[in-house]
């Protein structure tokens, strides 16, 4: 009942950068943390960034200073920034919602994923 579709994903050249957005419906639930996970091939998948509802951040330590997490609740929307891109960012970019329904049951809800590929 929580749907979450991204965009933005692409390909890149090193040294570029690009925003990811996820948007997230659901109206029987409330949205907490928000967050931005990543696997690449042959690897596990690993946190990126993760938002709270009262907008505290952190981030892998791959990615800080590079790499912004933020969200707009009127438009249920979380974004990730990423700028100064390397080719070692190549990965499937998933965003998670973690959502309260009605009833109080916790879920953790998934997007569909986007590829985000850096060349050299």
């Amino acid at each position: 009942q929580v749907q979450l579709v991204e965009s933005g994903g692409g390909l890149v050249q090193a040294g570029g950068f690009l925003r990811l957005s996820c948007v997230v419906s659901g109206s029987s639930f409330r949205i907490q943390g928000l967050g931005w996970y990543r696997q690449a091939p042959g690897k596990q998948r690993e946190m990126v960034a993760t938002i709270t509802s009262g907008g505290a951040t952190d981030y892998a330590d791959s990615v800080k200073g590079r790499f912004t997490i933020s969200r707009d609740n009127a438009k249920n929307t979380v974004y990730l920034q990423m700028n100064s891109l390397r080719v070692e960012d190549t990965a499937v970019y998933y965003c998670k919602a973690e959502a309260i329904s009605s009833d109080y049951r916790r879920y953790d809800s998934w997007g569909q994923g986007t590829q985000v590929t850096i060349s050299t």
